[in-house]
């Protein structure tokens, strides 16, 4: 079954023999608002999707996993971000609540994105308060009520909840990585050092990366941001690992387009969704 908030988000629940496990795809869409106003170029714009990863997931339904996808871009407003990460520099006048700046918007990179890599504005003008509010209560808000819903549906059910929250990441290091691993990997997990997640998950997942022959690193250099960080507590049993898959493997970066690679990656990953829906059933048994 299907529900779906036009422009904003779409839901896709498993069919057959449910598993207590939910992927969210958060960077992946692709309806740009017409109120958008960037200055940007077009391409460089859509170089910040983690273009495709909502398709290469999306047998996840088929295996048991319930599906979460936005449709808006990452750049309009970002959920992977908290609500106090603003960035005065974009606001016409002082946000009127506490703010707690991370390091995303010490880039450009927090709430609502300033700048795209490696060093394009987005605007050339001042948001005001009001529009910002606005993106928050039509985009920010219902991705997270959607992705705490079907969280919670799944713990009730079960009695507990294994989340994968799904991103690509560009082959070179982005802006403020500098000391990033020379070479990226395949794939880098990131449970926030272990505090997220049993270490049997996150294990379970890089090793059966590792079997398909894919390199895999762990919190190196993501550890994963705000959507595993709210919804996780292995204490309650209550899993998040998010996924970071290099974008060499399956697409052409410079074009934005699927590559060859792109059947056999989907093709690997349905089969990790069926390990990991397999293993959420036992382990909630």
């Amino acid at each position: 079954m299907r529900s779906l908030i036009p422009g904003v988000l779409e839901v896709t629940k498993p069919n057959g023999a449910a598993a207590p496990v939910v992927l969210d795809s958060p960077h992946s869409g692709t309806q740009y608002p017409a109120d958008f106003g960037s200055i940007a170029p077009a391409h460089v714009i859509r170089k910040a999707e983690d273009a495709f990863v909502d398709e290469l997931f999306a047998a996840a339904p088929q295996c048991g996993a319930s599906l979460l996808r936005a449709l808006f871009p990452r750049t309009y407003i970002d959920p992977n971000r908290s609500l106090d990460d603003i960035d005065q520099a974009l606001l016409d006048e002082a946000w009127p609540e506490p703010v707690r700046p991370s390091e995303k918007t010490r880039l450009g990179h927090g709430l609502v994105w300033r700048i795209c890599p490696p060093d394009h504005a987005i605007y050339d003008r001042k948001l005001p308060v009001a529009e910002m509010r606005g993106r928050i209560d039509t985009y920010w808000r219902p991705y997270h009520a959607a992705l705490r819903g079907a969280l919670d549906e799944a713990h009730r059910r079960f009695g507990a909840v294994w989340h994968i929250n799904c991103h690509s990441m560009p082959t070179m290091a982005a802006p403020g990585m500098s000391n990033a691993p020379s070479g990226w990997s395949d794939f880098v997990l990131g449970d926030r050092d272990g505090s997220t997640s049993d270490p049997e998950f996150t294990n379970l997942i890089a090793e059966t990366l590792r079997g398909y022959g894919y390199d895999v690193r762990l919190n190196d250099p993501y550890k994963g941001v705000e959507l595993i960080r709210a919804y996780s507590d292995p204490g309650r049993r209550r899993h998040g690992v998010q996924i970071e898959i290099n974008r060499s493997i399956y697409m052409d970066e410079l074009n934005v387009e699927r590559n060859g690679g792109f059947a056999g990656l989907r093709d690997n990953l349905t089969r990790l969704t069926e390990v990991v829906c397999a293993y959420a059933r036992a382990a909630a048994a």
